[in-house]
């Protein structure tokens, strides 16, 4: 690991996903770029004219050259406490580097995360205190353009000890063992791997343990590991609660959009409840 990006909007969660960025660092020695991206679609014309309509103010063009000042003042507050929260958790300044974009985040982060090996963003966003239940409006969409593992943090930074690897088999999956296997700060850690089983497939799952735990095996690791019983979203949430993990890897959205549609997304749901960060990969 030797690039780690952050992408931030200034809020509660992107402080710790700095503080996460941070500890890494001082884990890995990795540089970190941290990207903060004004959302272009708040100067389009025709939100600003209902907006500026409302109140009888025209033209529309002075409104949204104040905007941009007052998104740069923004961006320079939020460049200085990101900077701020990583020095004072060690990160010398030297590996530092702060971006500021405008456009949509999903569209300029495909600019930035083909350095990165890893990539960090918080779970909900400016709008934290108003959908408490929700994820961040652009989360899904970031982890499904994404190709870098992407490590979507929690709410309270706490260091990593116990880290759970929720294994299905797929190719996403194999590259979790993977990413284990080749950087070195996992060796240091517990590592759990969990099969969850839904109906009569105990065997397979059996199997499918015993084939992720040979690899990790091979690569000097060797995780407890755990098969559980029921629903996978729930069965894994639990499980994390109960033995205190402090990161969960998944693969992320292997199911079509159809089956999504109709049943919902395994890795949407776990993002919801469980309450540590989970790093997942495509």
């Amino acid at each position: 690991m030797k690039n780690i990006l952050i992408c931030t909007d200034g809020s509660s969660y992107s402080h710790e996903a700095c503080l996460y960025g941070a500890w890494l660092s001082q884990q890995t020695q990795a540089a970190i770029s941290v990207l903060y991206v004004t959302d272009l679609r708040q100067f389009e014309i025709p939100a600003v004219a209902d907006f500026s309509g409302s109140l009888g103010i025209q033209p529309f063009e002075g409104m949204i050259s104040q905007m941009h000042e007052v998104e740069e003042i923004k961006a320079d507050f939020v460049q200085e406490h990101a900077l701020k929260t990583l020095k004072d958790a060690g990160v010398d300044e030297s590996q530092i580097t702060f971006h500021h974009e405008t456009g949509l985040l999903v569209e300029v982060m495909s600019d930035y995360a083909d350095v990165a090996d890893l990539v960090l963003l918080g779970k909900r966003g400016e709008n934290v205190n108003f959908a408490t239940e929700h994820l961040g409006s652009m989360l899904e969409r970031v982890l499904r353009s994404v190709e870098q593992p992407c490590l979507v943090t929690n709410r309270q930074f706490k260091p990593i000890s116990e880290v759970a690897i929720a294994y299905d088999g797929g190719t996403s999956c194999q590259k979790a063992l993977d990413y284990i296997a080749a950087n070195e700060p996992f060796r240091s850690m517990d590592l759990h791997l969990i099969v969850c089983v839904e109906g009569h497939k105990e065997e397979e799952a059996t199997q499918r343990l015993q084939d992720a735990e040979s690899k990790l095996q091979a690569a000097g690791l060797f995780p407890q590991c755990q098969i559980l019983n029921g629903e996978v979203e729930t069965a894994i949430a639990n499980y994390v609660e109960q033995t205190k993990i402090d990161l969960l890897l998944l693969g992320a959205y292997g199911h079509s959009r159809i089956r999504e549609l109709l049943i919902g997304s395994t890795t949407t749901e776990l993002l919801r409840r469980c309450r540590v960060p989970v790093l997942c990969f495509r």
